[in-house]
């Protein structure tokens, strides 16, 4: 179902849904009245779910629905990449907004926050946050501290000739795409696309994109989590892929019962001014 394409607004907004019915349904939900007040081109490719998910995506006339199929077994990161590129190839305005069916936005300024990182001499290709969640100062500094002796000590292990894991790298440096704005106009301008090696979606586009030597944006999970929740791997714990006492679990079953306290205690005049405040900012 294709909802007729609206050049009011500078940016869209792209999901992907696989077999989520209500985080899916509770991300549009949050996003719908200031999306059709404001002339926000909303894209939500079914990642060929084929379930109840899949028929109530049909039922919404405000959206721009793909459908995509698979004929063949696909590891999860390269379906989601594939059914980005589906989207990527639709999208007409300048920038689009990657969000996961896990992405509750319940304060739509955080999209004019980020496109309003899009100003100065050096052109922006992406904004976004290197977390995906706010752990707070304390747990930061512990995660980054650990995963600084994890890294060196499997490096000095493979040196010394020890059997050892392959270290990781310490610092988080790609954007996570649970809420990334990226700019259409020169993603396509360079023939590129979010799904061009075996990594998460967009880490080679984001790589490549530095390497052109345009400027990549940052938001500190302090702020960016002002104006939205994530569930972490969401989708994950609403199909059962975790133990009930996992944390992710935990996380899922707590965001997704205040959800509709959320959403009914929200100011919707400030809600739909915000989407119309980001829909057109001077961009240089």
């Amino acid at each position: 179902m294709t909802h007729s394409l609206s050049t009011q607004a500078n940016y869209s907004i792209v999901l992907v849904n696989y077999k989520s019915l209500e985080l899916t349904r509770t991300c549009l939900e949050l996003l719908r009245e200031g999306a059709q007040e404001a002339g926000v081109p909303v894209f939500v490719v079914d990642n060929y779910s084929n379930d109840a998910s899949s028929e109530y995506l049909r039922t919404l006339d405000w959206i721009n629905l793909i459908e995509r199929k698979s004929n063949a077994p696909e590891a999860g990161n390269m379906a989601h990449g594939r059914a980005l590129d589906l989207a990527l190839e639709q999208v007409e305005t300048e920038y689009l907004f990657l969000l996961h069916t896990d992405t509750f936005v319940y304060d739509p300024a955080v999209f004019s926050l980020m496109i309003s990182q899009c100003t100065g001499p050096q052109e922006v290709a992406a904004v976004g946050c290197l977390e995906q969640q706010n752990r707070g100062l304390a747990r930061s500094a512990w995660r980054l501290t650990s995963r600084f002796f994890k890294h060196y000590t499997r490096r000095s292990l493979l040196a010394l000739g020890f059997n050892s894991r392959a270290p990781k790298p310490f610092k988080e440096v790609h954007l996570k795409s649970f809420c990334t704005l990226w700019n259409v106009r020169l993603i396509k301008k360079h023939g590129l696309h979010f799904q061009m090696d075996g990594r998460n979606p967009g880490y080679e586009l984001q790589d490549r994109m530095a390497a052109l030597n345009y400027k990549i944006g940052f938001i500190s999970p302090r702020t960016i989590f002002r104006y939205l929740d994530h569930i972490q791997s969401g989708t994950v714990s609403a199909m059962g892929g975790y133990a009930n006492n996992h944390r992710r679990v935990k996380m899922y079953n707590l965001l997704t019962g205040e959800r509709a306290f959320k959403a009914d205690v929200r100011d919707t005049n400030s809600y739909v001014g915000s989407f119309k405040q980001a829909r057109s900012p001077a961009i240089v």
